[in-house]
């Protein structure tokens, strides 16, 4: 067999480190590393100083950001870097924003890219609320059992988080033309199931045509339209799941470590 004469992939790093930021559920401990973490390996594999670090899956935007800039700190510590980019999946991306406006964040960062963040709510967690109570406190429990299992240094407050997460709720917390001074905000969106012609993952399917019904073409979590936020980037041929690298969509080619290096490269040519 014939040897390749420089088979390691080419050293492409950005200008500031890159932190990926997980949203809310329970995917953080399906995979092992957890969520982001098979994507930030590839990312370093390429030179990126590139972290994927946990905070609690079921908790609110406050209490899960005083995590992230615990990480945050360790991130600029162990590479010298006075700034880093932010890439938020879900509602990581809204947990960036928190932290550049109410955790004095805002001057050490240098990007946000959001990815299928529910700038303007997701009707699917005013679904759960509105469940009658028994329902709601079972999946609330649930939730709280998941998270509690998921990551043990945090209590998870599952549904503050939800009521957080209601387009009335992020409409008041998250002004959608609030961006960050100074910083690179800018925001990919996704699409996938109803009123596509994309395939989703079956779990996904009843919480995709719940959404659709309410707030249109979606990507079985989070409404398309309401992902938008700063500059406009791309729309994702692909659901909530494959966007993180999971599910089962039929016919997908979807690769969610080549998307993230992607963004990397934005970021690159942005000299970020």
């Amino acid at each position: 067999m014939e040897l390749v004469p420089a088979p390691q992939p080419p050293l492409t790093p950005t200008r500031y480190p890159v932190v990926l930021l997980h949203g809310f559920g329970a995917l953080a401990n399906v995979l092992q590393g957890g969520v982001l973490h098979r994507e930030a390996m590839y990312l370093r594999a390429r030179g990126i100083h590139a972290y994927a670090p946990h905070a609690n899956p079921y908790d609110t935007v406050a209490v899960r950001s005083a995590t992230w800039a615990e990480h945050l700190e360790r991130a600029m510590e162990e590479t010298g870097a006075d700034k880093l980019n932010l890439i938020g999946f879900s509602s990581g991306g809204l947990d960036a924003r928190w932290l550049a406006r109410e955790m004095g964040w805002a001057d050490r960062i240098a990007s946000v890219v959001t990815v299928s963040t529910p700038h303007r709510g997701t009707a699917l967690a005013q679904f759960v609320l509105d469940r009658p109570e028994r329902l709601r406190s079972w999946a609330v429990a649930f939730m709280d059992f998941v998270g509690r299992a998921a990551y043990e240094l945090e209590p998870p407050d599952s549904f503050g988080a939800l009521r957080e997460l209601t387009p009335e709720t992020v409409a008041d917390l998250f002004p959608p033309e609030e961006t960050i001074p100074g910083a690179w905000c800018a925001s990919i969106v996704g699409r996938a199931g109803k009123g596509t012609d994309v395939s989703i993952t079956p779990s996904l399917a009843l919480t995709n045509r719940i959404l659709y019904a309410a707030q249109g073409v979606n990507d079985g979590i989070v409404p398309t339209d309401g992902a938008w936020w700063g500059e406009r980037l791309e729309t994702l041929d692909a659901d909530h799941a494959r966007q993180i690298g999971i599910g089962l969509s039929i016919g997908s080619s979807f690769d969610s470590r080549a998307f993230f290096l992607s963004i990397c490269e934005r970021l690159r040519e942005r000299g970020l």
